[in-house]
């Protein structure tokens, strides 16, 4: 197997090396593992990607890759530039620091990464790493995603639809904030809202007086729906979501279309 990686926490992340640990472990002794990673940390860019500027694209040693651009943008660079003669058979993004449930999905750049590729019609799936009392301080924070990560990722795509036409599935993998001896198993799950928290701004003054404004994330221990995914993160499971790009409110299509009869 050839396995493209990527992330938004940068190319010097602990959660690259991570994941690529899992993907060595999933390519096999036979398989290639291909780097494509942002030079700098991209948190939060969402499923940007540099349409009105070029990117630098850099070697950093055997089949690793750092680019001046968006995670999506790291797999459009790794698809039709760094592997254009060798495509991947999968994409893994991550292991991001820090959870990508709920609503924090809509802003990740590590989900973004996974987006991208299932648009262009390759098998993605997007790693997170949940942060909490239980793990945030230890010697590996990512001890759950090291552990159990292959293994999920292998009963992603021994299920994952064939021949699959429209939008394609991508998948959404969080790891809960506990070490691995400690997860009680994995949960299927919808994505979830942290109903009453929301992002915001901070503002603060600089010594010479101008106005900044730091984004501040809501408290990630807001309690989601029963069963949703940071529900089951928090109760201790690794939680999967499958995901397609079509935003389309399905269930209001007919409403909304009686407004205009």
């Amino acid at each position: 197997m050839r396995i493209l990686i990527t992330n938004d926490d940068g190319i010097n992340a602990p959660g690259l090396k991570v994941l690529s640990h899992i993907a060595h472990d999933l390519a096999g002794p036979k398989g290639e593992v291909w780097t494509v990673a942002p030079a700098f940390e991209q948190s939060g860019v969402g499923h940007c990607i540099s349409y009105t500027h070029p990117m630098m694209v850099s070697e950093m040693g055997e089949r690793r890759f750092a680019t001046e651009g968006s995670p999506a943008d790291c797999v459009l660079a790794g698809l039709h530039d760094v592997m254009v003669d060798c495509p991947p058979d999968l994409v893994l993004s991550g292991v991001n620091r820090g959870n990508n449930s709920a609503e924090n999905a809509l802003y990740s750049g590590t989900l973004g990464g996974a987006m991208e590729a299932a648009l262009q019609g390759i098998p993605a799936i997007a790693l997170s790493q949940y942060y909490g009392p239980d793990n945030a301080q230890a010697d590996d924070p990512f001890d759950a995603a090291r552990v159990h990560g292959a293994e999920v990722v292998r009963r992603i795509l021994a299920h994952d639809p064939k021949d699959q036409t429209g939008y394609r599935l991508f998948y959404n993998v969080n790891f809960p904030p506990v070490l691995s001896a400690k997860v009680k198993g994995t949960r299927i799950t919808p994505q979830g809202i942290r109903e009453g928290t929301r992002f915001s701004v901070e503002p603060h003054n600089s010594p010479s007086g101008r106005r900044f404004l730091w984004i501040k994330g809501g408290d990630q221990r807001a309690p989601t729906a029963p069963g949703s995914d940071a529900s089951e993160n928090l109760a201790g499971y690794i939680s999967v979501t499958p995901m397609r790009a079509d935003l389309t409110a399905s269930d209001q299509l007919g409403a909304l279309q009686d407004a205009f009869l």
